[in-house]
């Protein structure tokens, strides 16, 4: 139960419709048990007057109340029992819903790290299957228990006050059949964890195999990939059906002990009623009801016990991504302007995952409206420096500035707001193109849309569309071409009206025209603003105020583009062999 106690700020949360709930409980169970007594008592009645017939009138009459009070009985029972399920079990629903949200809203304060050492299936699956486990736990786990222990508590006292012997006799088999059940429960636990477990990795597997499909295809994989996810689903279904022959032998087992409680009633209780220790014949038929009334009650102690289990595992497996922290977090509170200054000093970093030291010591700065533009081969760090500027990854040594501040002093969501980001494998939503260049500033009007469109080269595509910029794209953008995403993603980053713009890489998909166009029109956009770009292309770089070269995490060459190429190295040899290239 160590894990569940994170559940307890729900159920103070929630404690007055917990406790309404549990009135509305015993109130029904109270109902409930009128019924074995006046069934009880109407064959009592019936008994009576087959040896003495002589009453006739009063025995209709009788007859006829103690229908009407069966009757009226079972309505207030059914009405509680509605009210039961409308009020605890709706506390679970909304547990659950608070639940999701918090899951969810911490996924989105995670570092990308995290993103990188777990599996989107996974996530998905503890946000929606485990929270599902731990909402059977909060609402019928809680409701079952109230009403076996109202139930069986005030049932055993109608019962011992009746007959203290067959009492005794009646509930008998019922410990064995909650020892029993609980043990199957925990077998059926065990391999539902399994079960879940292996789920994971199946939803993972899945969402990877129609994520890549375009990949499986261009290598004619299918047969290979239809194996693959064969084996995952056969050892899934192996799985299941374990679990299901331990479920199969439940409600068996439950009707077994039933029947036992039964014979045992009908036989002591008739003995007794014979040498007339039991006065009453309805007696026996009171206590056959009450032993059926109990049975599930008691049987789902073990079910209970079951789903908390569940519950349990499930939430450990939640808690351990709630119990996460970020790495990089907010730590001002405090409105924080941004003019667009950048200076790096001395800066090192190296991935976690990887152990792949990106940055070493490297020092630069960018004014406020300059335009830095950064050249090298892959795996130099170009990236690297982006993500510092954004605060996706903090330095492991050096200092960033933003306007004179250190960037950790800022207010993030003030930083992360005043920044566009292209990244270099852009990623667009199953949405409609409109909302998906509107993703950079929701409030945006339809003109702004198009105009954003226009600079980022992409209107004369969308207005060619048959749905125009209603047209909903596939899975990450996969209706459009390598050079529309870009592009599009240029738009979005367009209509945020940044006060920092950072390229990456982002016109690598488009011809040299359009790249040209657009390169004009973002000197246009970005007047007055800070713009970094991220380039193999001396095209894409040239016209900046300031070029670096990153070789192996390092600053090899720094300059203006006339500056550079007149000098050997790095530079001079890309601009050479693009020159020859463009040329043929």
């Amino acid at each position: 139960m160590k894990e569940l106690k994170y559940l307890n700020k729900y159920f103070l949360k929630y404690r007055y419709r917990i406790i309404l709930g549990i009135l509305i409980t015993i109130g029904s169970k109270v109902f409930a048990l009128f019924t074995p007594q006046l069934i009880g008592k109407s064959i009592t009645l019936i008994s009576n007057q087959l040896t003495d017939p002589t009453t006739i009138g009063d025995f209709e009459q009788e007859i006829a109340l103690y229908i009407l009070y069966i009757f009226g009985a079972a309505v207030a029972t059914g009405i509680f029992t509605f009210l039961m399920r409308q009020t605890i079990i709706n506390v679970s629903r909304h547990v659950e819903f608070d639940l999701k949200n918090e899951i969810y809203d911490h996924y989105q304060k995670l570092s990308i790290s995290f993103y990188k050492r777990n599996r989107t299936g996974d996530l998905m699956s503890r946000i929606s299957e485990d929270v599902s486990k731990v909402r059977m736990y909060i609402g019928p786990a809680v409701m079952y228990t109230i009403n076996m222990l109202t139930l069986f508590i005030v049932a055993l006292l109608y019962m011992y006050r009746e007959s203290t012997t067959l009492t005794l006799y009646t509930i008998l088999p019922l410990p064995f059949l909650s020892i029993s059940i609980y043990y199957l429960s925990k077998l059926i636990n065990k391999r539902s964890t399994i079960v879940q477990a292996h789920l994971s990795t199946l939803s993972s597997s899945t969402q990877e195999f129609f994520s890549g499909i375009w990949i499986t295809k261009a290598y004619a994989l299918e047969a290979q990939t239809e194996q693959t996810f064969s084996d995952l689903a056969n050892s899934q279904r192996k799985k299941r059906l374990e679990l299901s022959k331990i479920q199969a032998l439940f409600f068996p087992l439950m009707l077994l002990l039933i029947g036992a409680s039964n014979l045992l009633v009908i036989y002591i209780g008739g003995k007794q009623y014979m040498v007339g220790q039991i006065e009453n014949l309805g007696t026996i038929a009171e206590f056959i009801i009450y032993v059926n009334m109990l049975t599930w009650p008691v049987a789902s102690l073990g079910w209970v016990t079951s789903l908390v289990q569940e519950a349990e595992a499930s939430q450990k497996r939640i808690n351990e991504f709630l119990k996460q922290t970020p790495s990089i977090f907010n730590t001002n509170q405090n409105k924080t302007p941004i003019e667009g200054t950048i200076i790096f000093k001395d800066v090192y970093f190296r991935y976690e995952d990887t152990n792949i030291e990106a940055l070493k010591g490297i020092s630069f700065g960018v004014e406020k409206g300059k335009t830095l533009a950064i050249i090298g081969n892959t795996g130099s760090g170009k990236s690297t420096i982006l993500e510092l500027i954004g605060r996706l990854n903090d330095v492991d040594k050096g200092t960033i500035k933003i306007d004179g501040k250190n960037i950790e002093e800022l207010n993030l969501n003030d930083l992360r707001t005043s920044i566009g980001f292209v990244p270099q494998d852009p990623f667009l939503f199953s949405d409609s193109l409109r909302n998906n260049i509107k993703f950079g500033d929701r409030s945006a009007s339809e003109n702004t849309v198009i105009e954003a469109a226009k600079k980022a080269v992409v209107h004369d595509n969308i207005v060619n569309f048959k749905n125009g910029y209603n047209t909903i794209l596939g899975e990450r953008g996969i209706t459009l071409s390598g050079g529309q995403k870009q592009r599009v993603s240029i738009a979005r980053a367009f209509i945020k009206n940044p006060q920092i713009l950072l390229l990456d890489d982002c016109l690598s998909a488009v011809d040299t025209e359009t790249e040209e166009q657009i390169l004009n029109n973002i000197e246009l956009v970005t007047k007055n603003k800070t713009t970094i770009i991220v380039s193999h292309r001396i095209s894409s770089a040239k016209n900046a105020d300031t070029i670096i070269v990153l070789n192996d995490g390092i600053i090899t060459q720094q300059g203006t583009h006339s500056e550079l190429i007149n000098v050997e190295g790095y530079y001079k040899e890309l601009y050479q062999k693009q020159l020859r290239e463009t040329s043929n």
